[in-house]
């Protein structure tokens, strides 16, 4: 009995409609990308293990796919840590090759081996997929794109300007109307944590703030009582708990917050920088927000932190995150290299933008018009006309067998390909073509010209 076929758990296929609404999708970043002075690089699918491991900390690694050796990979392996099921040793023996995890990795790596043909400041971008062992659930899958830009090699806070206008300007262009695109810096974290007394405790402090729209205050408040923060220090932070007004407002309440932080009184500066230029600028239909919770990334991030979430009503994680970074490239020796990306997250958006039905009809359209195969005579006749057809960019095809017609023009129905041609002897001799539109059911006899822009 033949085996049911079937894939890989958090993986996908993706029929002809859900590709060409994803190409929509990268060819608006893309496009932005490039007139926005990015270049496009790409790297291996899979990158030595060394690379990668201990660069994303004990869980990352964990979800790192590991590609076994060519051959008879236990062969040489410590029959002591078989017999000990050290997994971590023997893995490091059995697999010397892994999948990427993320392309930031990649990237850094790239720049420290290529460092002496890139032009610096490098402004680059890569769309390309990234896997992780991670639980698949609902939008978070084991195989996925990523669709990066960074710039390396300038401490420039220009470059956070450009890219709040970077990500407004692909949002807008997607429909993508009342997006919120949200800001804060880890100096302005860092120095919160300091003026209450828990510069030691900054990772617990802002993870659990962090959570506030999730748990609400009392539990954020629940939570840095069970990490050992005081409750002193949980009084000093009250202001945070409920902090609106408009980026002005709130930036002002964080210079009197933090008077007492040189580093925190610096992150305030280099957001009223950012902020400042965007709103003189202008944004098309995002906006610009401080959100003084927002602490991802806090391993890597040295200066501000960006995270995009969806239109209201819209329930899904962040559609894209990025920030400023000062020595990605240390890990590979490369040191004092500064630089601040941002990334896409493909499928959210996908979502997204399904859920509000913002994908133009044009998006999924293949076929333009079907020429009805009546026989060899008929077809020759026709295929001359596709390729005049296809030379004008007129996605255009012959049935291949002469079946009968009701059977054609059921298969163009079926693929939603909204124009039929006949040619018979009549059309032959007269040099012309019978269109038919198959939404309406009119049909005109016409000339090659005629044809090209009755379908365009």
């Amino acid at each position: 009995m033949a085996q049911k076929p079937g894939i890989p758990k958090g993986t996908r296929d993706f029929s002809p409609a859900e590709v060409a609404k994803r190409q929509y999708i990268i060819s608006a970043i893309k496009h932005h990308f490039e007139t926005f002075g990015f270049q496009p690089i790409e790297t291996p699918t899979f990158e030595n293990s060394s690379t990668l491991m201990g660069k994303y900390g004990e869980e990352g690694d964990r979800l790192i796919f590991k590609i076994l050796n060519s051959g008879d990979y236990l062969a040489k392996v410590d029959a002591t840590l078989l017999e000990n099921k050290d997994s971590v040793k023997v893995a490091t023996q059995i697999s010397e090759k892994a999948l990427r995890y993320d392309l930031t990795v990649p990237f850094a790596r790239y720049v420290v081996q290529h460092q002496n043909d890139i032009v610096f400041p490098f402004k680059r971008y890569q769309i390309q997929p990234v896997w992780r062992a991670d639980k698949p659930q609902k939008s978070r899958y084991r195989e996925f794109y990523q669709c990066d830009a960074d710039v390396v090699g300038s401490k420039s806070l220009w470059q956070e300007v450009e890219f709040v206008q970077l990500y407004d300007g692909v949002f807008t262009s997607l429909g993508l109307n009342g997006v919120t695109i949200k800001i804060n810096n880890r100096k302005i974290l860092s120095g919160i944590a300091e003026v209450i007394g828990a510069k030691d405790k900054l990772i617990d402090f802002t993870v659990a703030l962090d959570k506030l729209d999730k748990i609400g205050e009392d539990g954020v408040k629940k939570e840095m009582l069970e990490k050992g923060i005081s409750e002193d220090a949980i009084l000093k932070v009250q202001p945070l708990f409920n902090f609106t007004g408009s980026i002005n407002e709130k930036l002002d309440k964080l210079n009197e917050l933090l008077a007492t932080s040189e580093e925190g009184l610096k992150g305030v500066e280099e957001l009223r920088f950012i902020c400042d230029n965007v709103a003189a600028i202008g944004l098309g239909e995002s906006t610009l927000d401080l959100d003084v919770t927002l602490a991802r990334g806090l391993n890597y991030y040295t200066g501000a932190i960006f995270e995009v979430s969806a239109p209201a009503g819209v329930k899904i994680g962040s559609i894209g995150g990025g920030g400023r970074y000062d020595d990605l490239t240390g890990i590979f020796g490369l040191k004092n290299m500064s630089g601040v990306g941002i990334s896409f997250g493909l499928d959210r958006i996908y979502d997204v933008i399904e859920e509000l039905n913002l994908f133009p009809d044009t998006v999924t359209e293949s076929t333009k018009v079907l020429f009805i195969n009546f026989g060899n005579k008929e077809s020759l006749y026709a295929m001359k006309a596709v390729k005049q057809l296809r030379t004008a960019g007129i996605k255009s095809e012959l049935y291949p067998d002469s079946a009968k017609v009701g059977k054609q023009f059921q298969h163009a129905d079926k693929r939603g390909i909204p124009f039929a041609v006949l040619t018979g002897d009549e059309e032959i001799n007269n040099n012309t073509y019978t269109l038919k539109n198959l939404a309406t059911g009119e049909q005109a006899q016409v000339s090659l010209e005629e044809l090209k822009n009755k379908i365009q």
